[in-house]
């Protein structure tokens, strides 16, 4: 276990925990993470999720900012579900990437797990973007991206990491109640206009 892969412990843990409870200090909490990740799995040979963690920081900066000020008359988002066409959407565009990502870790890089790789980068994508939304499902894609993780990381003996990724599996489940918790005793749910 490296340093760095301690912090990116603390800070995920923290950040996951965050948005859990809706806090919008999740988003720098998030890039922090993001920054300690980058080395963590860049060493580790799992380029893919490296990379990932430059595009969560690009998009934490939108969710940060969308969390704030993405609602009715730029107020304070509230938390919706995605429509049936979004729900459509986002699968085929987990499912694409997946097959995009795979073939470039396959053919440009030294990668031992190029398809779990890929799945995992491009669901983990996905949910960060439907997390920028506020849409609840985001919690089921990251339930099943964080089951393969946990699996992935201790086969590339990032111990510490897996057991992150463990816990991360218990907050969204817990994540996942809060929400609907917090939708039920809202007066007005608002599901997603438009992708």
């Amino acid at each position: 276990m490296s340093w760095t892969e301690f912090l990116g412990f603390v800070t995920g843990a923290i950040c996951v925990w965050l948005c859990v409870k809706e806090n919008v200090w999740n988003w720098p909490t998030g890039i922090a993470n993001n920054i300690f990740y980058i080395v963590v799995f860049w060493t580790s040979g799992l380029y893919a999720d490296s990379i990932l963690q430059w595009i969560y920081i690009a998009i934490s900066i939108y969710g940060w900012w969308n969390w704030l000020h993405g609602g009715a008359a730029h107020s304070k988002l509230k938390i919706g579900h995605a429509s049936l066409v979004g729900m459509a959407l986002y699968v085929l565009l987990t499912a694409t990437g997946t097959l995009v990502f795979y073939e470039l870790l396959r053919r440009y890089t030294n990668s031992t797990v190029p398809m779990w790789d890929g799945i995992t980068t491009a669901m983990s994508l996905v949910a960060q973007y439907m997390l920028t939304r506020k849409l609840v499902e985001n919690w089921w894609f990251w339930i099943v991206a964080d089951l393969i993780y946990i699996v992935l990381y201790a086969y590339k003996r990032l111990f510490l990491t897996s057991l992150l990724y463990a816990i991360f599996l218990a907050m969204c489940i817990i994540g996942l109640r809060q929400w609907l918790t917090t939708m039920a005793d809202s007066r007005e749910p608002t599901p997603e206009a438009a992708v």
